[in-house]
């Protein structure tokens, strides 16, 4: 079988957790130095804050908003080797509240121009080949069939997330390889998938992702970010399950231990559910035969975090535990993308021993 090129995927994506303090700071424990960064207040209504190196420190988008890319002082101020600093603002260090910040690394630069049909433009982006994850800034040309390098080297593409920087209309619109290039689902809504042109009805090729002429991906002259991730054996898978309803839900094997987790139900309007190794409840040990936490936060809204009990991530996988709606309604469908924690050769078989 394949093993994963990842030797140790808290090399290229680690969550953090820091209680904030209102002084300017500096966060470590990452274990590498990030290209992106997304911060989220735990125990309040405070909105997600994503910051890149492409845009700059300082500027931040939001995942629950379409609101634009804006400079915002004392937030996240810098990336260094081992984490990032920040300054005094409260949504990002307010004094004695709980905070999660997931990073992912890349760090090759790349530019160039863009290709496919109409006026090429420029791009900037920062890359890393080996985890399968890339940050490409490009221009829209308003033509369909702009094509926009993702320097991943593969078509195995799992998610594409774009948002434009200059628009405050223009929703967070994601491509999802389980979905097909004929559909999107905007991370900042709760939307079922919906069927359009965003991408061009085009799935991504090895060099290149597609875009159509709407303005959530394509409008001339405006400014884009796009998040891209390939999918990587051992470290990083992107599918779709079926919910049965059952406290003794299905077993979703990955190949991996899932250190981090984002779902969506797609066939109705749901919550993106974000969960991982470093918040409590990330599996389901028994106290006094009852579960302890299964905490949630959800991208599409700034909504402090909630209990909930009904995953398990096992040494492959992870396991569903809900009878009810949250992520395993009875025939429902939902898409999830996973970020791992093993090590080369220690890849498991799929099963359901658990």
């Amino acid at each position: 079988m394949a093993y994963t090129t990842v030797n140790k995927s808290s090399s290229f994506q680690n969550q953090v957790l820091y209680t904030g303090n209102s002084s300017a700071r500096t966060i470590s424990g990452v274990g590498f130095q990030p290209d992106f960064t997304w911060i989220k207040v735990r125990d309040g209504a405070t909105a997600h804050f994503l910051f890149d190196v492409l845009r700059g420190p300082l500027y931040r988008i939001q995942s629950n908003s379409s609101n634009t890319s804006v400079s915002a002082a004392n937030t996240l101020t810098a990336w260094n080797s081992d984490g990032f600093a920040l300054g005094t603002e409260n949504d990002t260090n307010n004094n004695t509240y709980s905070f999660v910040s997931w990073n992912w690394k890349a760090g090759t630069a790349v530019s160039g121009n863009t290709s496919g049909s109409g006026t090429y433009k420029t791009y900037t982006g920062s890359v890393n080949t080996t985890s399968g994850f890339s940050i490409i800034k490009y221009v829209g040309n308003g033509t369909a069939g702009h094509t926009i390098p993702h320097h991943l080297g593969t078509a195995n593409i799992g998610s594409i997330f774009v948002k434009n920087l200059d628009s405050g209309s223009d929703y967070w619109y994601s491509y999802h390889k389980p979905l097909g290039a004929t559909k999107t689902l905007i991370l900042n809504e709760t939307d079922a998938v919906g069927t359009n042109t965003m991408w061009n009805n085009t799935a991504p090729t090895s060099s290149v992702f597609s875009v159509g002429a709407l303005s959530g991906s394509n409008s001339n002259n405006a400014n884009y970010i796009a998040y891209c991730f390939a999918e990587k054996t051992g470290y990083s898978k992107f599918g779709s399950y079926t919910g049965n309803g059952n406290v003794n839900g299905n077993f979703i094997y990955t190949g991996f231990k899932p250190s981090f987790i984002i779902r969506k139900r797609t066939d109705d309007a749901a919550a993106w559910l974000m969960q991982d190794n470093k918040r409590p409840g990330s599996n389901r040990a028994v106290v006094d035969s009852l579960p302890t936490d299964q905490n949630v936060l959800r991208a599409n809204d700034s909504s402090a975090e909630e209990y909930n009990n009904e995953l398990d991530l096992l040494s492959n996988g992870f396991k569903l535990r809900a009878d009810n709606s949250f992520g395993n309604s009875s025939g429902a469908t939902y898409f999830y993308m996973a970020f791992g924690q093993s090590l080369v050769g220690t890849n498991n078989i799929p099963n359901n021993a658990r």
